[in-house]
């Protein structure tokens, strides 16, 4: 069922993206990172203090849901690939809020425009084919003055670390992660895409441990100007 919020046409792309292995292998580690990382812990950060409708891009197995306040009125969660999507739309059952579970690519939202208080961004940037593009889908979704927060991964580490992760990149990474790339800057894409940055924080997880080319992540806010002409 594509959500309430869907353009008029009703239709909404079957599976934006196919990766049933890796899929299957995400679920299975990010439900350990959760504890092991202190994944658990950033998602009740990130998500602390928002209200209103919420769309959520690249909602994977759904474990941000249980984290959402009370004061979200509900939750449009964009998840394009299929494994991942019926294990989200089995977290949105047990979630506390309304949670509608959709089929979709960020660089083509299938939803209204302006139709959104906020907008959450957990570890899909590195992923979605084109940047730019689903930034600008975002803004074009989110009311003026919408609220985004963000928990990435991307770039960091010193230049021994960026030159492993830009190396991988062109080789076999991506190929093994279902698209995922280790050397975006998603602060640098928000603020090229037109967004008004607020505070964000850099940080390394786990925070004890070895320091792998995924470690280097980014939680913070930003948002749509009020004076917007896209």
């Amino acid at each position: 069922m594509p959500p309430r919020s869907a353009t008029g046409s009703g239709k909404v792309p079957g599976d934006p993206v196919h990766h049933p292995l890796f899929a299957r292998c995400y679920a299975r580690l990010s439900v350990a990172a959760e504890t092991r990382a202190g994944l658990g812990g950033l998602r009740g950060r990130l998500l602390a203090g928002l209200s209103g409708r919420v769309i959520e891009i690249g909602a994977g197995n759904g474990l941000n849901f249980a984290h959402y306040p009370g004061t979200v009125s509900e939750v449009v969660a964009i998840e394009p690939e299929r494994h991942l999507r019926q294990l989200a739309r089995e977290a949105a059952v047990r979630a506390a809020l309304p949670v509608d579970v959709a089929p979709g690519a960020a660089e083509a939202l299938p939803v209204k425009s302006e139709a959104f208080d906020a907008a959450v961004l957990s570890l899909v940037l590195c992923s979605v084919r084109d940047v730019p593009r689903a930034l600008a889908e975002l803004r074009r979704v989110l009311r003026p003055g919408g609220e985004v927060r963000f928990l990435e991964h991307g770039l960091g580490g010193g230049p021994a670390m960026t030159f492993t992760q830009r190396a991988l990149d062109r080789t076999v990474w991506p190929h093994l992660s279902g698209g995922c790339h280790l050397s975006r800057d998603p602060v640098r894409a928000l603020r090229d895409a037109g967004f008004e940055l607020g505070p964000y924080r850099r940080l390394v997880l786990p925070e004890r441990g070895p320091r792998l080319p995924v470690s280097y992540c980014v939680l913070g806010t930003a948002w749509r100007p009020v004076t917007d002409g896209s």
